[in-house]
């Protein structure tokens, strides 16, 4: 599981999050002794540059060859930066040609679903949107939180559980698909 975040955006390149994923796949003794020698060989060899991302997409796919079955879950895909996405995705298509048992879940808004499907074809997108009374109850539950409950009047608070969902729902029928949930099947 890998979470792309606008805040943490520079350190969200192809390689971490690729290493990140490596990293929760190799609890297994065997694998990540394999993977710490190679570390520390890649360190030695080049003043401590570390392992380069074709060496740590080969050891991916060498972790996940160890495995029965493998789900791999990007959120918010759309917040990966644009010099890394294809690079991600390449990665990972190149990583789903050899491991069968694999399975990509990828959400993200809808700039990111042309590339999907450019690189995994036979994925299946689903479209989801907020339905408004989920809104509205997501804003209750905010507002039960506030901890400066005498800042706000009923009436604004009345101003928001009425306004925000109207917005909001008109946003998103107006974009049509807010946010794509992609499986990739191999």
């Amino acid at each position: 599981m890998f979470y792309c975040d606008f805040r943490d955006r520079r350190e969200q390149t192809t390689a971490n999050i690729i290493g990140t994923i490596l990293k929760q796949l190799i609890v297994r003794g065997e694998v990540l002794e394999n993977v710490q020698k190679a570390f520390q060989k890649a360190k030695n060899e080049v003043g401590g540059r570390g392992l380069r991302l074709p060496d740590m997409v080969q050891m991916l796919k060498q972790a996940i060859a160890t495995l029965p079955q493998v789900f791999i879950c990007i959120d918010a895909l759309d917040e990966c930066l644009p010099q890394h996405l294809l690079g991600l995705l390449v990665s990972l298509e190149d990583t789903l040609q050899e491991s069968p048992g694999t399975r990509i879940f990828f959400t993200g808004r809808p700039q990111v679903q042309a590339e999907i499907e450019k690189r995994f074809t036979g994925s299946v997108i689903v479209p989801i949107s907020p339905k408004t009374h989920d809104i509205e109850r997501y804003l209750k539950k905010r507002l039960e939180m506030d901890t400066k409950s005498g800042a706000m009047s009923n009436a604004l608070r009345a101003d928001i559980l009425r306004v925000i969902p109207q917005r909001i729902s008109g946003m998103y029928v107006a974009e049509s698909v807010v946010l794509v949930s992609c499986i990739i099947l191999h």
